[in-house]
């Protein structure tokens, strides 16, 4: 069987390469049948990935130890769920995934397109199956998931697997990289149309149109991986948070910035005709940080509890990367006549200029996420020592721009389009303002005097009012009208323009994870040493400890707290930490355990056992508002959905067009 997966994976990339060449040759030497080939190959290369996969994950399931990825990742009393999430647990699994995601991606793209954008297509089957080819030679010679066992000339097999890292045996992560990597391959899609576009001087605007919603999906999935990942953080690592500025937290969120500010400026393009080479630059960016981020998750160039070991494969990204950067910067000097602007900016007070500033501020955070990333590898390479940056830089660069972006969050709106005049503009803003400084002289009485947790919760409030306001209006004009109660009417304005108002829910959503984010600043913790009855407070709570017990079973051995929790001298619940040291890779694992509230979590982290062995090292925390963070995810994700229903349309007729379609027909035909 391992033959026959590693045999798939060489075909599919003489395939993906065979299909390059015959998209190429057949669009320049006019020979459809050509392009129709490498069309098909691209059929050919998703079976064959496909074959690869099922065999790799049938060998996890039923734990074929002769596979050297086998006997790493898995071991035979492992739940079969992560058995099967072994296919990604490791090096050579994730690759393949990677490689099985784009080529099903790029059949999808093929057969969506089979009859349509005949010119700019070879290009961009051709763009997809570069990447696959490279994917595909990534796990057929550096890194094969096949490999056997071998003593001597003979293949073996060892009694039972390493097990997967107990730190991913947890349900998030049994979704969080695929979902991960559904956003990283995603974006490739409307990179190679952007390219197709760029090398045919396509006129018009068609690449954006076709691949809008694809990209939108793509940053959903790209989304809900990085939140699934927070999640994971917050619920496994034991250090209570959710965001360490790791390298490898980084490379997910710098492709989800450059995703973010094309989704803002695809707008400008398509109803001015304006940052069409903002737009290209983009979505190349977008397309090379994906590249990037698998990079630095597999070189080994930085450490990172995220981070696969070292291995053979980082020439081959940093070669992979400098050509697409070279061609591609190319390309888009060489075509800057084809990218100009059909209309220029009228007004530094319009809403074309917020989306340019909005655009300006995303880059300048994912430049500085970029830089603190790689410092300590630049510091290195030249002076020999890596210094390495810490959160706060990250935190002191990114903060107050995360403010200013809020802050357009809810000041676009607000602008009229080309220029807005001083009336309008002191019409439009005077009640947001009245309710962000209405919030802060609040929350400044009830004694909160953190001034980045003031402007925050302040601008929160401003970007609320902003987004209520529009709905209300909207919703109010259509009630007028209709004669429909106002939650009908604001279902109707929203159904009118799902792509509008549903970009305010997502708006909704990024405020609401901004509360959540801002409630840092009011964290408390405490780590103390205690023995069975005995008590110890943080903030309004008094924890006890009622039990303390160690113990083991067949795959780990583990110490056990039961504290009682108490608020204003009533018992609120029970918290059950425990510490684990598993048997298979002698790897320990906390299981934390959280109080969670809309308010505040209390979390627990059993730390272990003191030198002396008699009392209990227990790692509290009390975090504010930290929930808002799930449930802004959830409004961002159903306001992203509402993004993707196509809106309503209304038609109107004369009237003496009411017998229907052959009326209207006849009537076009006469006007004729």
């Amino acid at each position: 069987m391992e033959n026959i997966g590693a045999l798939a994976i060489i075909l599919s990339f003489c395939l993906a390469v065979y299909s390059v060449f015959a998209s190429l040759l057949g669009k320049w030497k006019h020979k459809p049948f050509l392009v129709v080939s490498g069309e098909r190959a691209v059929y050919a290369v998703w079976a064959l990935m496909t074959t690869a996969s099922g065999i790799l994950v049938y060998a996890l399931l039923t734990g074929d130890f002769r596979l050297v990825y086998v006997a790493q990742n898995t071991n035979s009393t492992m739940p079969a769920v992560y058995k099967f999430s072994a296919w990604w647990g490791g090096q050579e699994g994730s690759l393949l995934l990677w490689g099985w995601i784009l080529s099903t991606y790029s059949a999808i793209v093929v057969f969506q397109n089979r009859n349509k954008f005949r010119q700019m297509m070879p290009i961009v089957i051709a763009t997809l199956m570069i990447t696959q080819a490279f994917f595909c030679a990534l796990v057929t010679f550096p890194l094969s998931p096949f490999d056997v066992i071998a003593v001597g000339k003979e293949i073996t097999s060892v009694p039972d697997g390493r097990g997967l890292n107990p730190l991913l045996q947890y349900w998030t992560m049994a979704i969080h990289p695929p979902t991960l990597y559904l956003g990283y391959v995603g974006f490739i899609v409307p990179f190679a149309f952007a390219m197709g576009s760029l090398i045919t001087r396509q006129p018009g605007d068609s690449w954006i149109h076709t691949t809008r919603r694809w990209t939108l999906i793509t940053w959903l999935f790209q989304s809900t991986g990085i939140l699934l990942g927070a999640g994971w953080a917050y619920a496994v690592l034991g250090w209570g948070g959710y965001w360490g500025w790791d390298p490898v937290e980084n490379a997910s969120l710098l492709p989800w910035i450059t995703a973010t500010a094309f989704l803002h400026s695809v707008m400008m393009q398509e109803k001015k005709g304006m940052m069409k080479v903002w737009n290209m630059v983009l979505i190349a960016a977008t397309f090379l940080l994906c590249i990037f981020g698998t990079f630095l998750t597999r070189s080994g160039v930085v450490s990172s509890v995220h981070a696969f070991a070292q291995s053979p494969i980082g020439t081959w990204f940093v070669v992979f990367l400098a050509v697409h950067i070279a061609v591609i910067a190319y390309l888009i000097i060489d075509r800057l006549d084809f990218l100009k602007s059909e209309s220029h900016l009228e007004s530094v007070v319009s809403r074309e200029s917020s989306f340019l500033f909005n655009n300006l501020i995303l880059l300048a955070s994912c430049f500085s996420i970029l830089w603190g990333t790689l410092f300590p590898v630049i510091s290195e390479a030249i002076t020999g020592e890596k210094i390495s940056v810490d959160a706060p830089f990250f935190n002191r660069v990114n903060i107050p721009i995360g403010l200013f972006l809020l802050l357009l969050t809810g000041v676009g709106p607000l602008i009229a389009w080309r220029r807005s005049s001083v009336e309008s503009l002191k019409k439009s803003f005077l009640w947001p303002t009245i309710g962000m400084f209405a919030t802060m002289g609040i929350l400044l009485a009830l004694g909160i005097h953190h001034v980045y947790a003031l402007m925050s919760f302040g601008l929160c409030a401003f970007v609320m009012w902003t987004v209520v306001s529009e709905f209300f209006k909207g919703s109010r004009a259509i009630a007028g009208k209709t004669g429909q109660n106002i939650l009908m009417a604001m279902v109707e304005l929203t159904h009118r323009n799902t792509r509008r108002y549903g970009g305010y829910l997502v708006h909704v959503g990024v405020v609401i994870m901004f509360i959540g984010f801002t409630g840092a600043a009011f964290n408390k913790d405490k780590t103390v040493e205690v023995a069975q009855k005995e008590t110890f407070d943080i903030g309004r709570y008094t924890l006890k400890v009622n039990d303390i017990n160690q113990g083991e079973n067949d795959h780990y051995s583990w110490a056990h707290a039961s504290i009682d929790v108490y608020q204003g001298g009533s018992k609120v619940g029970t918290l059950e930490p425990e510490q684990r040291l598993y048997k298979a890779d002698k790897q320990p694992a906390s299981v934390v355990s959280i109080r969670r509230r809309l308010h505040e979590d209390l979390y627990l982290n059993f730390a272990g056992m003191n030198n002396d062995g008699n009392k209990a090292v227990i790692q509290s925390y009390v975090f504010p508002l930290v929930s808002w963070i799930w449930v802004g995810f959830w409004v961002l994700l159903v306001g992203t959905l509402v993004c993707l229903v196509p809106s309503k349309v209304r038609y109107s007729y004369p009237k003496t067009q009411v017998l229907g379609q052959v009326v209207r027909k006849e009537s076009s035909v006469a006007q004729s």
